[in-house]
């Protein structure tokens, strides 16, 4: 069966980002203990312009017509991106969308001049560790602590202009 999927950059309160959103701030709440709407208000809370061009960008992946996983980075410092919001429906799990999203943001952030990504995941997310391990990140020697608990951190470097792979983009 061929899957028609399509790569859209978009804006953080586009209506293709909603649902992964709040499926996000439902699953980051059993895992967490907070709130839904805490959660959520969370993952909203950023201005626009901090997953927005030049220094960021939203990425949604649509799958006949259905919004199935994406994923965000920001600027973290000049030579540094972070990646933020890896999300796959749970409904598409375990084909490769996480890691296709991975590379996507990677891409994107290599096109932008970017030299290094990091990122941080929580203590309860063991599949995202996995993911960013399998993807050639190197955890840090210190956690984080946060209100969720010890984060962990990541890093990767990347050659900036870097293509890593094929993306069938469409802005948004």
């Amino acid at each position: 069966m061929s899957v028609s999927r399509t790569v859209f950059h978009v804006a953080q309160h586009d209506p293709l980002a909603a649902p992964l959103l709040a499926e996000l701030a439902i699953e980051y709440s059993s895992r967490y203990g907070r709130t839904p709407g805490e959660v959520h208000a969370d993952l909203t809370g950023y201005s626009a312009g901090h997953f927005a061009p030049p220094h960021g960008d939203l990425l949604i992946v649509v799958e006949d017509g259905e919004p199935v996983a994406g994923g965000a980075f920001q600027r973290f410092d000049a030579e540094t991106a972070e990646l933020k919001r890896i999300w796959t429906s749970s409904a598409h799990r375990r084909r490769g969308l996480g890691r296709f999203v991975l590379e996507q943001l990677e891409a994107e952030i290599a096109r932008r001049g970017y030299r290094r990504i990091y990122l941080t995941t929580g203590p309860r997310q063991p599949e995202a560790v996995a993911l960013y391990t399998a993807a050639g990140y190197t955890a840090l020697p210190r956690d984080i602590v946060k209100e969720v608990g010890h984060v962990h951190p990541f890093e990767k470097y990347v050659v900036a202009g870097e293509r890593s792979g094929d993306t069938e983009a469409v802005p948004a």
